[in-house]
């Protein structure tokens, strides 16, 4: 099912401000990870490494190839990863909003 040009257009202005956000969770996350001093360096950079793959799958089913096709189930990834407020999420039609609720059910 094909979203709607009105939301694909609200889709793809809020998928940039999702990804940035996104981005800077893992960044942040990287941070706190090579800062601690828990274990040796080949340790956290192993665990660095566990992280960034487990992170990339997640942007890849997010972010990656957006199509109006993909679209409601990557917004509905997005949505999962709470990178959208509510007042942004507003912006979407409720039949959107519905289908992305639907799919985050299953």
């Amino acid at each position: 099912m094909d979203m709607k040009e009105s939301d694909w257009k609200v889709f793809r202005k809020l998928r940039e401000l999702a990804l940035e956000r996104y981005c800077e969770r893992v960044l942040e996350e990287v941070r706190r990870k090579i800062e601690k001093r828990d274990s040796n360096y080949h340790e956290r950079y192993l665990k660095l490494w566990a992280l960034l793959r487990k992170r990339d799958k997640t942007i890849a089913y997010a972010f990656n190839n957006p199509r109006r096709s993909q679209a409601f189930f990557q917004l509905s990834n997005i949505v999962a990863e709470n990178l959208l407020t509510d007042i942004e999420l507003s912006q979407f039609t409720e039949e959107t909003r519905e289908a992305v609720n639907l799919i985050l059910r299953r």
